[in-house]
């Protein structure tokens, strides 16, 4: 699956089966079910989790909180949108 691929299912009722739990996540996320995407994330303890547990908070304005999450992915908060974002780690997963 692309990208572009990725980005026509979220106006489907649910996330493709062929993902990846991360994937999931910010497809909820893309959905509006903030909520959802960040139960899914916060039950797994990698990089990558942490990177989009980083992003929702971010999304969600607690910077404070994101920051701790972007450090335990070895990454900065970015400056680019959260759109931009979003865009850069579904590319960076699929």
């Amino acid at each position: 699956m692309d990208f572009e691929e990725f980005k026509q299912t979220i106006s489907s009722g649910h996330p493709p089966a062929n993902v990846s739990s991360y994937l999931k996540a910010l497809w909820f996320d893309a959905k509006g079910d903030w909520g959802k995407a960040h139960n899914i994330v916060q039950e797994v303890e990698d990089n990558t989790a942490s990177w989009i547990h980083a992003y929702l908070h971010r999304k969600e304005g607690d910077t404070g909180n994101a920051d701790y999450w972007y450090r335990r992915a070895g990454k900065k908060r970015p400056t680019v949108s959260l759109e931009e974002e979003w865009v850069d780690i579904v590319k960076a997963l699929l």
